[in-house]
């Protein structure tokens, strides 16, 4: 790291490490719910969320249920969020195009862009169940056009689901929808039960129990990606009220104790203005515990010496949201690379991507923003190629292969390329 850096709070960098035990754990979930179906869910849902419940389909008499709980603001309100997403990942979708070129005299060759055929989304509880979360999962596949979109969710204590939660869920195009938790969830959407459909890919947030069923189960199905706790690198500057930088941290800090906020500030007196804002600001947020601990753990400050010190360090974390409150931020958008999803100037905090204003919420943390992105429309798509040739365009392409094919010693392959060489040749 560049050596124009000063770090005033710094603490460790992680990486995505699963426990041990957490790996036995789900290891045994899976391998109960790949043997033993809804019996396992059942089991689990009474062990873990205290929940008696045999029918583990939401029916229509429940989504009716929870569209009668709330009231017309708090529908207009979640309608809003999946309206917004519905139109980004529309034009996402839009830009993505399937094409056939004749690329030599005789020789055709195209893609064509198509969806999945079944998805599993799931819908994580927790702490805060998050209302925006099934647009974020469920709005990108029914856009891209699968024909069948699974969501799971865990249980409340009375058996149901969060009813702002079911109600996105039915609203964003859910087609069946499950009460399930955590890994068994996820098992139950990879391998399919008696009730729940197997499906072709799982997608979705989730604790850490929830990711590692992830990764055991990907390969018999696809997922988007594995992410932790979240997190967000603010860069920052004097222009910008020390409060609403520190206010913007917070949003952060509260999801979680492991969640990680950073502050790279070009100016220290700023720097430090931002941190006493922030302890002053805490005692007055409901989620202070959590977002205490999140700061006095993983919470760091650094001062860069100039702006070019601050975007090498950013592509360096690598961080799911990256905030640019500087003067004239649009000047620093194209060097940078690695984020989950970028939020350009004072007025575009990480809580209007979160919430409302329709990208994506389900990003990559723990620097896998070098070699991912997040949920988006093309996580439910498939880019399939095709060929297709004349007599004589396969006589030009045949000796071409031919001669690969010996260099390679597959012979096989050798006599299948030749088959179509022409006859004078």
């Amino acid at each position: 790291m560049s050596q124009s850096l000063t770090y005033l709070k710094e603490t460790e960098r992680k990486a995505l490490e699963i426990p041990e035990d957490v790996t036995d754990s789900v290891h045994d979930i899976l391998s109960e719910v790949r043997e033993s179906g809804d019996d396992a869910i059942r089991e689990f849902t009474r062990r873990w969320d205290d929940v008696e419940r045999d029918d583990l389909r939401v029916g229509d008499e429940e989504i009716q249920a929870a569209h009668d709980d709330l009231s017309a603001d708090e529908k207009e309100t979640i309608d809003h969020t999946i309206a917004n997403v519905h139109r980004f990942h529309e034009e996402q979708r839009e830009h993505l195009q399937s094409f056939e070129k004749e690329f030599q005299e005789g020789v055709h060759l195209g893609q064509r862009i198509v969806p999945i055929e079944t998805a599993g989304v799931y819908i994580p509880g927790g702490r805060h169940p998050l209302v925006a979360a099934p647009a974020m999962s469920i709005v990108p596949a029914k856009v891209a056009g699968v024909d069948r979109v699974v969501a799971c969710a865990p249980p409340q204590s009375d058996g149901s689901i969060q009813s702002a939660q079911l109600y996105a869920m039915d609203q964003a195009g859910a087609d069946d929808i499950f009460v399930a938790g955590g890994a068994q969830a996820i098992g139950a959407m990879a391998y399919g039960t008696d009730t729940i459909p197997a499906v072709d890919k799982v997608a979705g947030p989730g604790n850490i129990f929830t990711t590692e069923a992830k990764r055991q189960v990907y390969g018999h199905v696809g997922i988007d990606f594995l992410a932790g706790p979240t997190e967000v690198l603010i860069i920052a500057d004097e222009t910008v009220d020390a409060g609403l930088v520190a206010t913007d941290l917070l949003a952060q800090a509260e999801h979680d104790p492991n969640s990680r906020a950073v502050l790279i500030d070009l100016d220290e007196d700023h720097a430090n203005a931002v941190v006493d804002e922030l302890h002053d600001q805490l005692p007055g947020i409901r989620t202070e515990d959590v977002a205490r601990e999140s700061w006095e753990e993983n919470g760091e400050v650094i001062v860069a010496d100039d702006r070019d010190a601050a975007v090498e360090a950013a592509n360096d974390y690598a961080m799911e949201h990256l905030q640019l409150m500087v003067e004239n931020p649009r000047e620093l958008v194209d060097d940078l690379r690695n984020y989950g999803s970028l939020f350009i100037g004072e007025h575009s905090p990480v809580v209007f991507g979160d919430k409302a204003v329709g990208t994506n919420h389900s990003l990559p943390t723990l620097e896998v923003s070098k070699y991912s992105g997040g949920i988006w429309v093309g996580t439910y798509l498939k880019t399939l190629t095709h060929q297709e040739a004349t007599r004589e365009g396969a006589g030009e392409v045949a000796k071409w292969a031919a001669r690969i094919c010996e260099l390679e010693g597959t012979h096989a392959h050798q006599l299948s390329a030749e088959a179509r060489l022409l006859d004078d040749e």
